[in-house]
């Protein structure tokens, strides 16, 4: 990977990058998109990390189909497709970590501890393997892509990272590979992360700028379904993750939820003119 990342570099190409666990849906192809239409090559890497799983989370069920992963790719206009091994990257003798402290520590890493050390460790492995200019992440995982920029950063990596759009099923659900572990009723019930997230929406541009009141309203939404369990409902400043009391310029309102096992993510980025 490195020798054709340099090759490409030598021809004066730039390349575009897409770091994904698989399990593709047009979420992960959409930003697919973004890399090529900025890039001369796109690479996407296929690798499941198991750092980033925490103790009794889904690592040994997590979704795999490579074979179908590379073929939409290979529709996509994908360049080329990354798939290290869990040895390779990580061999028994690994000791090296990459943390990002404040920001891994808020949000979802308030459940999840060691998830976005696992998160950074891997990217800054791969940035270093693949050798990009520009790497895309999805808004979804909006505090990743924040935590991702910090690094970036901090650690002088000469990469622009870029942010594509939350792609979303007919029904609003945010597109996941989770989303295969619902069930019919849990499936039905999740779009509810959605249409709290738009009464958020709502309620701004009818001119509420309290957050107390409008997540108290998101909450009351979520809590009424049978298989919802709420991790967090927050507002946070976008840049910091730390919490707000008023909507005043950029704020991130996300939300994590189980119904059953399953845990999804979701957010909305609102911006009012101070």
């Amino acid at each position: 990977m490195q020798k054709a990342s340099d090759e490409a570099r030598g021809n004066g190409m730039t390349l575009g990058f897409v770091p994904t666990m698989g399990s593709l849906h047009e979420g992960h192809l959409s930003l697919v998109d973004i890399a090529n239409r900025f890039t001369d090559m796109t690479v996407v890497s296929i690798f499941v990390n198991p750092k980033q799983f925490g103790p009794g989370e889904d690592l040994k069920k997590y979704p795999k189909n490579v074979e179908r992963d590379k073929r939409l790719l290979r529709q996509r206009g994908c360049s080329v497709v990354f798939v290290p091994d869990a040895k390779e990257m990580f061999n028994k003798n690994f000791k090296s970590e990459v943390y990002v402290r404040d920001l891994s520590r808020l949000l979802c890493g308030i459940t999840r501890k060691t998830h976005f050390k696992g998160v950074t460790t891997v990217v800054a492995k791969l940035f270093n393997i693949v050798k990009p200019h520009i790497s895309v992440f999805g808004q979804k995982d909006a505090q990743q892509a924040a935590i991702i920029r910090r690094m970036v950063k901090e650690l002088n990596f000469d990469i622009k990272i870029l942010t594509g759009p939350t792609i979303r099923e007919r029904d609003g659900l945010a597109m996941s590979s989770r989303n295969a572990y619902l069930s019919n009723l849990e499936r039905i019930e999740a779009t509810v992360i959605y249409r709290s997230l738009r009464e958020a929406e709502q309620m701004i541009r009818k001119g509420e700028r309290r957050t107390r009141k409008i997540l108290t309203r998101m909450k009351k939404m979520i809590q009424e379904k049978k298989k919802a369990k709420i991790d967090y409902v927050k507002a946070v400043e976008m840049k910091t993750l730390k919490p707000v009391e008023e909507v005043r310029g950029e704020v991130l309102f996300a939300v994590a939820c189980y119904f059953g096992r399953t845990r999804l993510i979701d957010n909305t980025i609102i911006r009012v003119r101070i």
